[in-house]
């Protein structure tokens, strides 16, 4: 199943299920393989009242999916911990979630999948049930290896990040020379490897306000920044100086640059979120399988309801079958 893109229900009582049931409404580019519980998908279609034909992914190769079957739907299940409710969270189904994921990205690896997609999960819920969980960018990481750089794209706008999921008060010391040229080359090969740009422009925002102002309203500039920029320019990369974040982000260099770097996650994505939500596109770049995402929540109170829009799904889903060998 090797041409199949396998897609993660996240979270079972949010909008995971029912816009995974919306996105089986379409013709694909490639086949699906949902990795679910299949008893909840078929309880969550009789609530938003969907005719679906099901099938339950085995091992026989009549078991494989197909693409371009609209109202169609072929589920890998794995087993719930509890039963669901749609839009109540329970702990319980917090190792289900997990199972769920490492099931698609060690698939991946061993070249059962293609790629994954991911529908959202519920971070609050998962640390709830005693588990240490950040994010999927850092969980897939500990499942297959590799650095992982977290980046949201929309078709105006490409923005990763130097820090994920940390709280403000730690984001400073995680800035530092290793892990800002990390980032800046796996960014730079995957806009060059992925996304078929020769010479990608990046702009990259300062830490501090006016980019610290030359020291005098903070130095990472100076000291941290600055140095790697020097450093990879001299091995070719298009990179600018650090720039001031509240003036990043102007029409001129967003007609004008591949893809922009920030420190911390509410740098940029608020940015993004406001030019693209609905249509952006969470990628993690610098690991050794393709995985694309969502660039929403679980939106509990929609669950259920048939109100939860899946394109962001739909534009997830088809920006990882761009991304493999055609």
């Amino acid at each position: 199943m090797t041409y199949c893109i396998a897609v993660t229900a996240g979270e079972p009582a949010g909008v995971g299920p029912d816009i995974i049931l919306a996105l089986a409404q379409h013709a694909l580019p490639r086949p699906m393989v949902v990795i679910a519980n299949f008893a909840l998908f078929k309880k969550r279609a009789r609530q938003l009242d969907l005719s679906i034909e099901f099938h339950e992914v085995g091992d026989a190769s009549a078991d494989e999916p197909r693409a371009n079957m609209p109202g169609h739907i072929w589920i890998k299940s794995l087993p719930l911990r509890a039963t669901v409710t749609a839009g109540k969270l329970d702990a319980t189904n917090s190792p289900y979630v997990l199972d769920c994921l490492r099931e698609a990205a060690q698939g991946c690896v061993k070249n059962r999948y293609a790629a994954m997609v991911t529908a959202p999960v519920h971070k609050g819920v998962i640390n709830d049930a005693g588990i240490a969980f950040t994010g999927h960018t850092e969980f897939l990481a500990e499942c297959v290896g590799g650095y992982p750089v977290m980046m949201l794209a929309c078709p105006r706008l490409k923005v990763a990040l130097v820090t994920t999921h940390l709280p403000l008060n730690k984001i400073a010391q995680a800035i530092t020379h290793d892990t800002v040229k990390k980032t800046l080359e796996i960014l730079h090969k995957d806009l060059q490897t992925r996304f078929n740009i020769a010479e990608p422009r990046i702009l990259i925002a300062g830490v501090n306000p006016h980019a610290g102002e030359q020291g005098h309203l903070g130095t990472e500039e100076r000291d941290i920044l600055q140095p790697v920029i020097n450093e990879l320019r001299a091995q070719g990369m298009n990179i600018s100086d650090p720039l001031p974040a509240d003036t990043l982000f102007t029409s001129e260099n967003l007609n004008n640059t591949d893809a922009f770097l920030c420190m911390y996650h509410d740098q940029g994505l608020p940015v993004l979120k406001a030019l693209g939500f609905g249509e952006a596109v969470n990628v993690t770049l610098g690991l050794p399988i393709i995985r694309t995402s969502v660039d929403h929540g679980t939106a509990l109170a929609l669950a259920g309801t048939g109100k939860a829009k899946h394109d962001s799904l739909l534009a997830a889903f088809e920006l990882a079958s761009s991304l493999l060998p055609q």
